[in-house]
Order: structure tokens, then sequence, then C-alpha cells
């Protein structure tokens, strides 16, 4: 089951009597286990038939105890286990016919016969268990199991569009695709960062570029994406404009972090120049990158051939060990003029 549709259904009151959140992004699983926990119960009922345990200190035939009982005033108890990657042999064997039977205090006899009145949820995160095991069976059969995936570098600025969108802002591409370079694919990060940005602003309002300057400091003029169109362009000018920035702010704009996002722009580049099918669709999900930085991947192919591109990896590659101390050609060039070296090789 989607993220989506497990808020709509417990939006609506339809709830599953267990819930199992796993998956390395723990964003979603906290955003699912905080709706249930301040959805369900309302606060004068909370106090009698809520429970939070931590799975360091779960012990399976307690919880299940605990599972099988009443709700003293409400509906439903809720019984919440974060961290539940906690809990030891949790998953246990691949199959039932490996292990002993069955007793009744453990969690798969209590999968088989669920209270009515109780909603179990299990916070599982930054792994998921075995799906071959008897209780990873026994979980989507009788409940709701949802893996948390990662997004990928490239689908982080159309999380940030949607998610400002959710909240009646308005933010364009660019600035998406600003905040998600430089932000990185922290969710939790990211939407800390985008709320302060909400404050002051009116309903409807626009997330600029202006105001993420402000707020946050990344800058319109001289990130990553206005060096990357110009290194693309081979426009010198505006090259030798942001590394000069760069060079003078090198705590804020380490050589090692430019080299690593340069590397994968010269790659995604080349990987363009071997495309067959340079349709749009195909090249954003070839190459794992946004609409919106489509124009700057097909002019950097115009102005690079695969020789060259080739090349320019090489040197990202000796500059990358050379800034880290490393190899035969390492030394203590200041960030200034490694940067000054580096681009003059890289654009010709």
């Amino acid at each position: 089951m989607t993220f989506e549709q497990i808020v709509r259904d417990i939006n609506s009151k339809t709830f599953a009597p267990v819930y199992f959140l796993q998956g390395e992004e723990s964003y979603f699983i906290d955003q699912i286990s905080d709706l249930i926990e301040n959805t369900i119960l309302d606060e004068s009922e909370k106090a009698f038939d809520q429970t939070i345990l931590y799975g360091r200190d779960v012990n399976i035939p307690s919880l299940v105890l605990l599972a099988k009982g009443f709700p003293m005033i409400a509906k439903y108890q809720v019984i919440i286990v974060k961290e539940a990657q906690d809990i030891k042999n949790l998953a246990g064997s691949k199959s039932k016919s490996k292990q002993k039977k069955a007793t009744n205090d453990s969690l798969e006899s209590y999968l088989e016969n669920l209270s009515s009145s109780t909603i179990l949820v299990f916070c599982h995160k930054y792994k998921s268990i075995d799906s071959r095991t008897s209780l990873a069976k026994l979980l989507k059969q009788k409940g709701v199991v949802f893996d948390s995936a990662k997004l990928r570098d490239y689908q982080i600025a159309g999380w940030i569009s949607s998610y400002v969108k959710s909240k009646s802002y308005e933010i364009s591409p660019a600035t998406s695709n600003l905040l998600a370079e430089y932000l990185g694919n922290d969710l939790s990060k990211i939407k800390n960062e985008l709320e302060k940005l909400f404050i002051g602003l009116n309903k409807g309002g626009d997330i600029t570029a202006d105001l993420i300057e402000q707020n946050i400091g990344i800058s319109k003029e001289y990130n990553i994406f206005e060096l990357q169109k110009a290194l693309g362009t081979k426009n010198m000018l505006n090259v030798n404009r942001i590394i000069n920035f760069y060079g003078a702010n090198p705590k804020e704009h380490p050589v090692q972090k430019i080299i690593s996002t340069l590397f994968k722009f010269f790659t995604r580049t080349l990987t363009y120049h071997r495309l067959h099918d340079k349709s749009k669709n195909n090249v954003i999900d070839s190459l794992g990158i946004s609409a919106y930085a489509l124009d700057d991947y097909v002019l950097a192919a115009r102005n690079y051939t695969p020789q060259k591109l080739t090349q320019n990896i090489r040197i990202l590659r000796d500059y990358d060990m050379r800034s880290k101390g490393l190899g035969a050609n390492s030394s203590n060039m200041p960030s200034a003029d490694m940067y000054k070296e580096l681009f003059f090789k890289l654009i010709y």
C-alpha cells in the first residue's frame, strides 16, 4: 500500500488492526506514525488507551498480552512500537516449518487471531524484515505493510514541489532544484527548512530564490546549477565569477563537494551522448534528472565531445585525490588556486 493510500484511509477513519512500517526512509514512517498517534484517539482517551513503546524495551510475550487487552474508554486501544528494528528476534525463521510451534504469546499467534479493538503499529526504520519469514507473510495477509524507500536524488525536487503545494504555497522548478541540490535527500531536514520559509509568508505566497538566500543562505547567483550551466556552455566569464566566490568562501563551498557534483554532471552528459533514444522522457529516466535540468545536459553535450568528457572525468578524479592529500600529485594548493587550475583544464 502506498503512503498516500494509508494517509487517506486513516483520515477517513478506516483503520487496519496492524501496521508494519519499514524501510530506509524514516520520514514517511514518522509521518504515518504521527498521524495515527494524533488521529485515532482524542486527548482525553490517549491517557487511558494509547501506549508508546520502544523496541529495545519490548518483550514479545508482554506486547502480545497488551495487544490482547481491551480499551478502557475508547473504541480502540492504540499501541505504537517505535524503533521496532531493535526488538530481539522479531522476524524469526524463514518459514513456520523451521520454527518451533507458535505459542499463544508469539506475535504470529496474535496475527492469526487479531483483536478487533487494538491497533498495533510497528515503526521498523532503516531496514526491512526478510519477506520470506512467516511473520512478514502474516503481516501482509492480516494488516498493512508499508515499505518506505529512499527517494532518488532526481526525485527530491519533485517531492519539494509537491510538499510546498500541499501547504498552499508556490515554488518554481528552478527553486525546487536549488533546494534539492543543497539540502540533500534527508526529507526531515528539507521539511524543517521549508517550514522556516513558510513563517511570515501568506498562503499562496511564492518561495523565491531571494527568500531562500535570506533564510537558508543558498545563493541564487553562486549556486551549483549556475556553475554547471556556465561550465556546460563554456561561459568562462560566469565560471570565473562563481569560482572566485567559492575560492573566497572555501568552508561553505568545499572543493570535494563541488568535484563530486561535477563528476555526476559530466558522467550524465557522457551517458546522454551514448543514448540511442534521445527523446525527453527516455533521457530523463536514463540520466536520473528532473525535466528542469534537461536543457543543461543537452547544451553541455553540444559543447563537450565524448572524448573530452572522459578526459574531464579523469581530471576530476585526480583533483579529488589531490584535494584529500592523496596521490603523487597531492599538494596544499589553496582552494582558490585549485579551482582556477581545475576549471581551466575542464573547459580547455
